[in-house]
């Protein structure tokens, strides 16, 4: 990070800061991938895993809310510097909630009985591919500070919202063939839902990176393609 601190201790600080949000961020990405692959294996045992290591990214994000926070208290940032601090927050708690939405695929992939179609299982790994290419760029767009590609993610996931409007007729359409689907179809519900709602924490670390670097906050409505709720 680029920086005029004439105290050098200030920017290991605020560099520690940005290394941290960025682990938070390469947690999100693997943990959904994980969750995805315990899926698709309906390897209940990898699932698990997946749902332990969720308490190491809670841990994470409390050390990032104690570095924060220390910051604030003894530095006394402000303009571009306290933007820093504030959006680490606020983006570390985004992908700490992503981290949690990753847990809940792993918990209901564990919860899934039988073997869903695989037209519907691919529909999932589709819907994941496309979360995790978000999470991977606005990644990327917090550590280059690249207002252009946090700009391209929040414009993006109305891709997200599209195709998880069409998994959701999908999966729809298996319960509604015969009762012994509603249960393992929910499961599959919640799971798509939980993946289009990891795009919707993605795009507001985009805006958070907006703010971090601009001042400015992005103003509005989000493009959205979800039409399950009409």
């Amino acid at each position: 990070m680029a920086s005029d601190h004439i105290v050098k201790s200030f920017d290991d600080e605020l560099a520690e800061l940005t290394g941290a949000i960025a682990e938070m961020g390469e947690r999100s990405r693997s943990q959904l991938g994980a969750a995805i692959a315990a899926l698709l294996a309906r390897d209940a045992a990898a699932a698990a895993r997946v749902v332990k290591l969720d308490l190491e990214v809670d841990a994470l994000e409390q050390l990032v809310d104690a570095r924060a926070l220390r910051v604030l208290a003894l530095r006394h940032p402000i303009a571009r510097d306290l933007r820093d601090v504030l959006s680490a927050i606020r983006i570390g708690i985004e992908f700490e909630r992503i981290c949690d939405f990753a847990k809940n695929i792993a918990k209901r992939s564990i919860a899934l009985r039988g073997n869903p179609p695989e037209a519907l299982l691919r529909s999932i790994a589709g819907l994941s591919e496309i979360a995790t290419r978000l999470l991977a760029d606005v990644l990327d767009a917090f550590n280059r500070r690249d207002v252009q590609l946090a700009l391209q993610v929040w414009a993006s996931d109305e891709q997200l919202d599209e195709a998880f409007s069409a998994a959701f007729v999908a999966i729809l359409d298996y319960m509604r063939a015969e009762p012994g689907n509603v249960q393992p179809g929910a499961h599959l519900l919640f799971i798509a839902k939980n993946i289009e709602r990891i795009g919707d924490h993605a795009t507001n670390v985009a805006e958070s990176v907006h703010f971090m670097v601009t001042g400015e906050m992005l103003t509005g409505d989000r493009p959205k393609g979800d039409r399950s709720s009409e």
